[in-house]
């Protein structure tokens, strides 16, 4: 037999499942296990690292258990050599500790074989006087160990490119030339995080890549793409439970995130989003506003150095139409594109994105194009963050535009959430129940795919930025003030319409 072949016939041969619905029957491997360790342990380059990213319920750390022991006690084990397995939490570390027990107590061959050593979390191969013990980062006990065979759980959890517990499990393993090391995790959230990195990289023969994932554009009804995710779908997880999720996250926005990165595998962050997916797809036709139009505008004037919107709604027969300009400074825009992960010059190109010269954006480009919409439309309401008015605020007047018809129209519009809140849950209902038109703007779909929310005591909510750094909302704070005092003045005709009939 091949050294693939040996490591499958111990597994279901002398391994049991530990625990589940199908506790104490034998180990009978999946093809999509079967393929990878064949592929990992009979690699003609030889493997010094596997990576396997599935979704979550298919079995990840069972099978990490089963390959501990055959590195402990079955085929690989080999002689005075040290295993570790390291999880970023300890209650993780214990989990493949724990099954990796309980496949030796279900098991009459092997549980006189090795020595289990709870209060360190460590078991020793008898045979060949192999000790294996689990890691994690809060104990921070991966430094001065020698291992041949590291296995990682769910290192996707790691936030950013760097770990320094992984690091030193990786630095460690340097005494030998055929050291291993395999992580079976669900994917990181997003491509700048470590798991990411290691999946991205470009191919190389002494590494493995297995990733079972939905497509980044996959809807979250997508069976097909589920499936896709899950190769042990219908085993484990059952597909009940699969579709009880799916509804669940079609009928949820604040679940949604989390089905897409657990079940579909998708880079998605957990954090809670303002708008799913789904929804906001929903409202992307057309979006065209008349000249002379009655409008009403939100900006959010950021950094000098950062994205500035403008967004223009107008109500069409009873929608909710949206106009959105953006600005960035010119110089960089290329390294910003690339530290954001966006294409910034591909929207420039295609008039999405206006580029200001130089390294910062000039307001009176922002100011002319302000211009331009008052001179063409009907401006009922300007909304703004008071952060960098004082600096605008002259630049209109200057540029031409009369104090009086200023005063007439803007609007300071705080970002807290005693403002944000109302507005938040307006724009929410209008999108759900798609009386918006966002015209799909590729800068708008960003912004809105990357706005999240936070709560306070009493429930009310405010958009936040994601976590990770260079995630921008900019457009969608500035839709939500633009709909906001829409809506407010809509309210204020509505109530002027029923005193006179009164």
């Amino acid at each position: 037999m091949t050294r693939g072949e040996r490591v499958c016939e111990f597994i279901s041969r002398f391994l049991k499942i530990p625990e589940g619905d199908f506790i104490g029957q034998p180990f009978v491997l999946l093809e999509f296990q079967r393929k990878f360790i064949m592929e990992v342990y009979d690699n003609p380059a030889g493997t010094r690292r596997a990576y396997l990213s599935i979704g979550r319920k298919n079995g990840k750390t069972s099978l990490l258990a089963a390959l501990l022991l055959a590195h402990i006690c079955g085929p690989e084990a080999r002689q005075n050599s040290q295993i570790v397995s390291g999880a970023l939490s300890r209650e993780q570390a214990a989990i493949v500790f724990e099954l990796a027990c309980k496949m030796i107590r279900l098991s009459p061959e092997l549980s006189g074989r090795v020595r289990i050593v709870p209060s360190s979390k460590k078991i020793v191969g008898l045979g060949r006087n192999v000790e294996y013990k689990a890691l994690s980062a809060e104990a921070g006990t991966a430094h001065g160990l020698s291992p041949i065979f590291a296995i990682l759980d769910e290192v996707g959890q790691v936030k950013g490119d760097k770990s320094a517990f992984i690091e030193a499990i990786e630095t460690s393993q340097g005494a030998y030339a055929d050291a291993l090391l395999i992580a079976i995790s669900t994917q990181a959230s997003t491509d700048g995080d470590l798991f990411s990195k290691w999946l991205d990289e470009l191919p190389r023969s002494d590494v493995v890549r297995h990733v079972y994932a939905a497509a980044q554009e996959a809807d979250v009804g997508d069976w097909a793409a589920v499936e896709a995710a899950n190769p042990a779908l219908g085993i484990t997880p059952s597909r009940d439970y699969m579709k009880a999720q799916m509804e669940r996250a079609m009928g949820s926005p604040a679940f949604e995130p989390s089905f897409r990165w657990l079940h579909m595998n998708q880079r998605v962050t957990a954090d809670a989003p303002f708008v799913s997916r789904s929804i906001w797809d929903a409202c992307a036709g057309s979006s065209s506003i008349p000249e002379g139009s009655p409008v009403w505008l939100g900006l959010d004037l950021s950094a000098v150095q950062d994205l500035t919107a403008l967004v223009m709604c107008a109500q069409i027969n009873g929608v909710w139409h949206t106009e959105a300009t953006f600005w960035l400074p010119a110089d960089g825009l290329d390294e910003k594109s690339k530290a954001d992960r966006v294409p910034y010059t591909r929207w420039r190109d295609d008039g999405f994105l206006i580029a200001s010269p130089g390294k910062t954006v000039d307001l009176e480009f922002v100011s002319a194009r302000l211009l331009d919409v008052f001179e063409r439309y009907d401006v009922r309401k300007l909304a703004f963050d008071r952060w960098g008015w004082s600096r605008l605020e002259p630049e209109l007047l200057r540029s031409g535009l009369p104090d009086w018809r200023l005063e007439e129209v803007k609007r300071e519009f705080g970002q807290g959430f005693k403002d944000m809140s109302p507005a938040l849950m307006g724009l929410e209902n209008d999108l759900l129940n798609s009386r918006v038109l966002h015209g799909n703007n590729p800068v708008l779909n960003m912004c809105a795919a990357n706005a999240t929310v936070v709560q306070d005591p009493a429930g009310n909510r405010k958009l936040v930025k994601p976590k990770e750094r260079h995630r921008r909302i900019d457009g969608m704070v500035a839709l939500a003030m633009a709909h906001s005092v829409a809506t407010a003045d809509q309210g204020a005709n509505d109530r002027s319409l029923d005193l006179v009939f009164l």
